[in-house]
């Protein structure tokens, strides 16, 4: 099945909003997402129609929000092909389910001089909750290394590993690379010493169809506004006994069995770690997300966005002076680069003035831009609604400000 671009993006209002006489031009998904008119207007009817707390409530409209709250549990399980819902938790992101993974299976399973092995291509989300763990419980970090191509050096990851190496964290695809990691590979290297896996799939949920009980990981978090559903509202995969063993997150209403002056006793997972009123309709928004995404032809449109890579690749490379910031084998909707004399925050201006939006800095992976030896570079990243016009737009805006700064 061929996809029809024009038509998917008529589906995300955004993408015809104009900057003057410039068309609006979004490559900045690495960053978020835009939402379909599925996502909008699920979100718009749960206000208008349906808003309840849930689990709690023994009215018609109460059980309905709940009923639609689990029911979006359940599209997320199928999604990333989980054994069951209850391995699914609601967390406001990616960066809380780490913090949640860090906080509650570090604390309680980790000793001093126990190590964590991570990667210098970390979003910070990924190794700041990790040095607050280490911090806290006397543990060692040890990071991997890349190849100069940007891929990982495997040989360097393969030795950091050891009988104390207790977790292993690292993401699937990096957000500042593009770089795709060879996570089964990896998971197989952490098992064999014992150790247990959390893959950071933040950046690759939305290009890649993902099995996690073929990949065999422990845990693995995403994020809803990079796939398409509203902000604040994130995943948190894992294996039911490892989450089974694990102490709450946080405390609150909803997540307890009995409460009494002389102690508390808590839920079954997965409601021990949804203290509180949970982001409800973000969860029944990330739900429409799914079933969107579900009404398309998945593989063509993760081949579309491989091809919009090459183009922009190919494009850009054209333009003498500019550098790309990661030419791994294996790379994903991601293109970093740099321009001679020219800072990124000025790119990333300029090219707002033209209607075209990227991301440019560190990108939350300080580390590795300290191993690259650059403060920042400017970054595009690419949709399956982005089209091959709007790149051939980029690459001449580039060579506009190429001849306006030099």
């Amino acid at each position: 099945m061929s996809i029809d671009v024009q038509k998917i993006r008529a589906d995300f209002p955004i993408l015809s909003t104009r900057y003057g006489k410039n068309p609006f031009i979004y490559l900045d998904n690495a960053a978020t997402s835009q939402k379909p008119n599925a996502v909008i207007e699920c979100v718009r009817n749960f206000y208008a129609a349906a808003n309840a707390n849930i689990h709690r409530g023994l009215y018609k409209l109460s059980e309905h929000a709940t009923a639609e709250y689990e029911q979006s549990r359940e599209k997320v399980a199928r999604f990333i092909h989980a054994g069951t819902s209850r391995e699914i938790i609601f967390t406001r992101g990616a960066t809380e389910a780490i913090n949640l993974v860090a906080a509650s299976y570090g604390r309680k399973f980790l000793s001093k001089g126990d190590e964590i092995v991570l990667t210098l291509m970390e979003h910070h989300a990924n190794i700041v909750p990790w040095q607050m763990l280490a911090e806290e419980k006397g543990l060692t970090i040890r990071f991997a290394r890349l190849n100069t191509d940007g891929s990982l050096d495997l040989d360097h990851w393969h030795s950091l590993f050891n009988e104390r190496t207790k977790i292993a964290a690292f993401t699937h695809v990096s957000n500042a690379l593009g770089t795709i990691n060879p996570v089964r590979q990896m998971i197989g290297d952490a098992k064999r010493h014992g150790a247990v896996t959390l893959i950071d799939a933040a950046q690759s949920v939305q290009h890649a169809s993902l099995d996690v009980q073929d990949l065999d990981c422990d845990f693995l978090v995403f994020s809803g506004h990079k796939v398409y559903a509203p902000t604040g509202i994130g995943v948190l995969y894992g294996k039911a006994a490892l989450l089974e063993s694990m102490p709450p997150y946080q405390g609150g209403g909803d997540m307890i069995d009995k409460v009494s002056v002389d102690g508390t006793t808590f839920k079954d997972i997965p409601a021990r770690f949804e203290a509180g009123t949970p982001h409800i309709s973000g969860a029944i928004g990330l739900g429409a997300a799914i079933d969107y995404l579900n009404s398309l032809p998945l593989p063509e449109l993760h081949a579309h966005e491989d091809a919009l890579l090459s183009h922009a690749t190919a494009k850009v490379k054209a333009i003498q002076g500019i550098r790309i910031i990661g030419n791994a084998t294996c790379k994903t909707s991601v293109l970093s680069f740099t321009m001679d004399g020219i800072h990124p925050h000025d790119i990333g201006t300029l090219l707002d003035s033209y209607g075209i939006a990227i991301r440019v800095g560190h990108h939350c992976a300080l580390p590795l831009m300290a191993s690259l030896k650059l403060p920042a570079t400017a970054r595009a990243s690419f949709a399956f609604y982005n089209t091959f016009e709007e790149v051939d737009a980029f690459a001449d805006s580039l060579e506009k400000l190429k001849k306006f700064f030099l």
